[in-house]
Parts: structure tokens; sequence; C-alpha cells
């Protein structure tokens, strides 16, 4: 096992064992009715409903309309999430004037405002973008706060004493560059979690892959349900690889 490990053909020959072993034990539990009848899907018959779906054209298009509130839901959050993140971490009176609507409003899950959502946007793109866009918010305001406090004050007193201390200037040249990779980071954790609230902001009737789940369990389409989780996966799979490529290119300045 450990020689298998010390390889990249070992370790995918691993992870393949892993992925077969998973499948014969879902095989297994649907077989012999570990769980009540009928409620486990069958995961030979997958390739079956992902034509199914596919064919009659409900996939694609659920897919682009779930693609449509978790882009504007990712986007919005992330770009607020990081203006108003760096602003109170960059102003200690910022800091103090918002500090107990923070404490008030942060515990409250996206979920939660599902219902502001049906009522100002009804159910619409624009009503999960609203539920999606807390979600990511919450993410990118505490990665980014985070990072620009802990940018080691040095800094700062290097640039002061090179005449770069005024406001801009001075965040330009040495808090963004200093707390990049933790805003970067909260940027990617954004990614994952749009996607999670995403899916619950369809179940209440937006149009989408989350909508698609719903309706299928509620017919007893388990293998479609398990088409449309698969889906997601290898969505969140290529945004997530794409938003790696892009954070190592702008972190090439970093010493590996």
């Amino acid at each position: 096992m450990t020689a298998l490990t010390e390889t990249k053909t070992g370790r995918a020959l691993l992870g393949a064992a892993g992925l077969l072993s998973f499948i014969a034990l879902w095989k297994c539990a649907q077989e012999f009715e570990w769980v009540r009848r009928g409620t486990m899907p069958d995961p030979f018959l997958l390739p079956a409903a992902l034509m199914d779906e596919f064919t009659s054209g409900r996939l694609l298009p659920a897919v682009g309309s779930s693609l449509v509130h978790y882009i504007w839901g990712l986007f919005l959050g992330s770009l607020l999430g990081f203006i108003i993140g760096m602003a109170v971490a960059t102003s200690r009176g910022l800091d103090a004037y918002h500090a107990w609507l923070a404490r008030i409003l942060r515990p409250i899950p996206p979920l939660a405002w599902v219902v502001f959502a049906i009522a100002w946007f009804k159910v619409s793109h624009a009503g999960a973008a609203f539920v999606i866009s807390i979600g990511v918010f919450w993410v990118n305001y505490f990665a980014t706060y985070s990072a620009v406090r802990n940018v080691d004050p040095r800094f700062y007193e290097l640039a002061r004493a090179f005449g770069q201390g005024a406001y801009f200037k001075l965040h330009r040249s040495i808090t963004l560059p200093a707390a990049s990779p933790g805003i970067l980071s909260g940027l990617r954790t954004g990614v994952g979690q749009a996607w999670m609230t995403l899916i619950a902001a369809e179940l209440l009737g937006v149009p989408g892959m989350g909508q698609e789940m719903n309706s299928a369990a509620g017919v007893g389409a388990y293998e479609a349900v398990v088409i449309y989780m698969l889906a997601i996966s290898l969505v969140y799979t290529i945004s997530d690889w794409l938003f790696s490529f892009a954070e190592e290119r702008i972190l090439r300045w970093r010493p590996s």
C-alpha cells in the first residue's frame, strides 16, 4: 500500500479501487435492501437515467438555469464581501460602527432569507441569486477581514517611510498583495458555498437542478436525482479547477 502511494499511477489505482469499492457497497445496499425498499437507486441504471434526462431535454436547460443565478449570486456576494471586509478591516471607525450589526446578522443562515427573497423577487433567478449572495458574502467578508488584519504591520511602516502612506496608495501597494492569498482562499470557498445554497434555494421552486431533483424524488425516480447530484459535482469541479488555474497565475509571485 505504501509503495503505491509513492507514484502517480499507484495513487490513481488506489483512487479507482476506492471508487469501485464504493459502487460495490452501494449495489449491496440496494440489492439487499439495507434501507427502505425502492428508495435506494441502482448504480447500474445510472447510464440509462443519464440518457433519459439528456434526451428528454431536461438536463441541459436545468444546468443552464442554475448557472444563471449561481453566477449572479456568486459575483454579487464575492464583490460585496470583499469590498465591505476590506473597508472595515482598514478602518477602526467602520469596524466599530458595524460590529454589532455583523454580530446580529451573521448567525442567520442564508435559507432563512428565502421568505423575503420570495416576497421581494417572487420565485425567480433574482430571488435565488439574492439567497446565494448572502451565503457567499459572509465567507468572503470574513476571509478578507482576517487576511487584511493579519498583514505584517512592519510592511506599513516601511511603506510610510518611502512616502506610500496615502490610504489608497498604501492599500493598493501593500495590503492587497500581502492579503491576496487569504482573499483568494475566501473566494474559492465561496465557489463551493454558492452551490450548497443554490440547491437548497431551488428546492423551493426556482427552476434549475434542485427543482429537477425535487420533481424526480416526488415520483420515485431516484436514479435521476443521482444524475443531477453528479451534474452538480461535475460543474463544481470544473469551476473549482478554473479558479485554481486563475489563482496560480495571480499568485505566481509567491515562492513555492
